[in-house]
């Protein structure tokens, strides 16, 4: 087999360990598509082409030294990796696409990072990200904007936007990223690759602020569900540092995947019942779904949980962390966050005890009532299908959609319900391509699982993949 920058994660680490190809000149691949699209997309940001290729030279010397010694290497052995800008790597500049952090290089590694060097990454940079995360577009004033790469004049979503892009442009095998709000599932979605938040717990998180905030996760992309199986087999299993990290270790979730869709019982909706506005033609792909679960013998309903607090839950929880963790630093810098992650910091001011003990307690229910909609003395449904985003790719000069439908957007959070409802559900939740819309834009299917039913989630999408 002739490996390319097409061809899969788990092709290409193969190959390396079989020494079909060397790290080198894997590595040597993946910096010519770099440079034949990322001075476009700006997707990849601060590369280091010297300090790739000294680690790709090291990955190749490993390997003959594990040779050697009867020894294996890690699982993405050789394989070139570009972290995303929000997580910490030590001795690369990681710039939160804040120029507060322009010049900021960490001395140690965050705990995705370590588990990920571990696995025998060669690292070439970061992926570009909005300002702190905040946000389904990927733009900030030290790097500026990625573009989305099947249609450069629209959005790569975000926040793990630069991540997406990437992967669908060829310029890396796998990513990582985070999602609180839809932020490994909307740029997937948009760029028409998988993306999954996982079940809280399972990848653990280090160092917080907070171990005991929850609504933000660490999570595996990739251009397939095989893939993507593989990041989380290295990125998932508990951590002594991680208190919440669910006892799993990573190699349950390793491929092969071997998922069937005959006999689940599948909900299906377009909305959530009218909780949100919806684009037609996402819809349209969305209601589409049902007559392909259908046909592979699945039983299918227009049903969908009661999700009433959701919003509220979120919007609490969100301000209450924005505060909590970036205040301070609008407080000294009042002038230099963008202006709707400012005010969004700014909601967090005015909140009480017992709001956010709302929010927790309405977090609760909502844990209850999903518990309840997959389980067998429940409603018993093994999957639920939603849109991953209410609307396809928007322009790139846009921070957001102000309407859909022609329905106006009050705020920069509006369009992204069908992401962050599910959400606060604490659900694990996958992106995976299902079609496109009149301009050929990509749409992915959310499909969403029970808590800790990942390896299920994964081997369901994998079946839907296959189709």
């Amino acid at each position: 087999m002739t490996i390319s920058v097409e061809s899969t994660a788990r092709e290409q680490a193969a190959a390396v360990r079989r020494r079909e190809i060397s790290a080198r000149e894997l590595l040597d691949l993946h910096l010519a598509r770099i440079g034949e699209r990322n001075p476009q997309l700006n997707a990849i940001v601060s590369l280091d082409e010297e300090r790739a290729r000294a680690g790709a030279a090291a990955a190749d010397e490993a390997l003959v030294s594990a040779d050697r010694g009867g020894a294996d290497v890690g699982p993405l052995h050789g394989l070139p990796f570009a972290f995303k800008d929000t997580h910490a790597v030590a001795g690369w500049r990681t710039t939160y696409g804040s120029p507060l952090y322009a010049d900021h290089v960490p001395e140690t590694d965050e705990l995705i990072v370590e588990r990920v060097r571990r696995a025998g990454v060669v690292v070439i940079g970061k992926t570009n990200v909005p300002e702190f995360a905040a946000g389904s577009h990927t733009f900030n004033p030290v790097f500026g904007t990625t573009l989305n790469p099947v249609d450069p004049t629209r959005s790569a979503g975000g926040s793990s936007g630069g991540a997406a892009c990437a992967l669908a442009a060829g310029m890396v095998p796998l990513a990582d990223g985070s999602d609180m709000g839809g932020s490994l599932r909307n740029p997937a979605s948009f760029c028409g690759v998988v993306g999954l938040r996982p079940s809280l717990g399972r990848v653990p998180e280090w160092p917080l602020y907070n171990q005991w905030e929850t609504t933000s996760v660490g999570g595996p992309m990739a251009r397939n569900v095989g893939d993507l199986a593989l990041l989380l087999s290295v990125l998932a299993g508990p951590d002594p540092r991680a208190p919440q990290a669910l006892g799993d270790p990573g190699s349950t979730f390793a491929p092969p995947l071997s998922g069937t869709l005959a006999g689940l019982r599948v909900a299906v909706s377009a909305d959530l019942g009218g909780a949100f506005e919806v684009d037609h033609e996402v819809a349209a792909v969305v209601e589409s779904s049902a007559a392909v679960f259908e046909a592979a013998g699945a039983r299918v309903a227009a049903d969908h949980p009661v999700l009433t607090e959701a919003d509220d839950t979120f919007r609490t929880l969100r301000a209450w962390h924005l505060h909590a963790k970036l205040g301070p630093l609008l407080a000294a810098h009042p002038g230099a966050l963008k202006a709707s992650l400012a005010d969004n910091i700014r909601l967090g001011e005015d909140l009480t005890g017992a709001d956010v003990a709302r929010a927790y307690t309405q977090r609760t229910a909502l844990s209850e009532r999903m518990r309840e909609f997959f389980s067998p003395e429940g409603q018993g449904y093994d999957l639920l299908v939603l849109p991953v985003s209410q609307v396809p790719p928007f322009p790139a000069d846009q921070e957001y959609p102000t309407s859909i439908n022609g329905r106006p957007m009050q705020t920069y959070l509006d369009w992204m319900l069908a992401a962050y409802l599910i959400t606060v559900t604490g659900c694990p939740a996958i992106s995976v391509p299902f079609g496109h819309n009149a301009d050929g834009l990509p749409v992915g299917l959310q499909l969403v699982a029970a808590h800790g039913r990942d390896r299920f989630l994964l081997e369901t999408a994998a079946a839907l993949e296959a189709r």
